[in-house]
Order: C-alpha cells, then structure tokens, then sequence
C-alpha cells in the first residue's frame, strides 16, 4: 500500500525538479527557478562538515551555492531509488545513489537516509545522513587521502 501525503508531493516534485535541473547543466546552466518552488526561503540544509560540500547551507541563495558545490564535486549523481520511511511534517527518505566523482572519477554506491521537514508545502530543512563520510571525501579529493 502506498501512502501519499503532502509531504510525499512535494518531495516527489523537488526531486523530478532537481533531475531536470541537472539534465539541463546544473549550476551555472540551468536557473535555480525549477527548484525555488519546493525551498521556503528560509530553508537550512545541514551537509557533514566531513563532505567536500559540508556545512550549513541557508536560504535560496545557500541552496545555489550548494548545488554548485555539489556539481564541482560530482560529475554524476544519480539516485537510483528511493523509499519514504515516514512522512508527515517531518519526512524519512531512504536514497540509493551511484555517482562519480568529478576530480578522481571514482564511481561509488551508498545510501543517504535524509529527515526533511515540510512546512507549508515547502521543504524548510533537510539533514541527510551518510553511511561513510570519509569515504565519500577520499573519492572527490584531489589529493590523495593521509596515510593511515
């Protein structure tokens, strides 16, 4: 049975906005306007200090330099599938990516389990957990990792 909740429709909506972001060039190509809709203009994402995108991103302007980030980082970035745990205001996603990293072309697959909070029918804050920060920072590093 799948449950389908306003949550669930925006999440969907920014992450169909967010693959036709990057089909037609990310940052610097494509205008951040497909994705506005779905951010309050508040919104706070919260990325491992530990990832080469790490920190607190905020508002709309944040959230442009986040991608941009992210594209430096990654050449690829595909989430092949995804399972909302939980959903409500505060939603529970499951996401298989495969990526390729931009500097090293390593190719990786790892899950990242994100709580994001909907309000008003925009996502108003996002933490995404990842399984192994480290290893996700070695295969984007343009140097190699320290010995261990």
């Amino acid at each position: 049975m799948t449950i389908t909740t306003d949550s669930v429709r925006v999440l969907t909506g920014m992450y169909a906005a967010e693959a036709e972001y990057l089909a037609a060039g990310g940052p610097g190509e494509a205008s951040f306007d497909l994705l506005a809709p779905f951010f309050a203009v508040d919104v706070v994402l919260h990325q491992a200090d530990g990832l080469p995108y790490g920190g607190t991103w905020r508002g709309h302007p944040g959230m442009t330099r986040f991608f941009s980030a992210m594209s430096q980082a990654w050449a690829s970035f595909d989430m092949v599938e995804q399972e909302f745990l939980a959903t409500g205001e505060t939603a529970v996603v499951l996401t298989q990516v495969r990526a390729r990293a931009r500097a090293t072309g390593r190719e990786l697959t790892f899950p990242i389990l994100q709580t994001i909070r909907v309000r008003d029918g925009q996502i108003a804050e996002v933490r995404p957990f990842y399984w192994d920060t480290r290893a996700i920072a070695d295969a984007c590093a343009t140097t190699s990792p320290p010995a261990t």
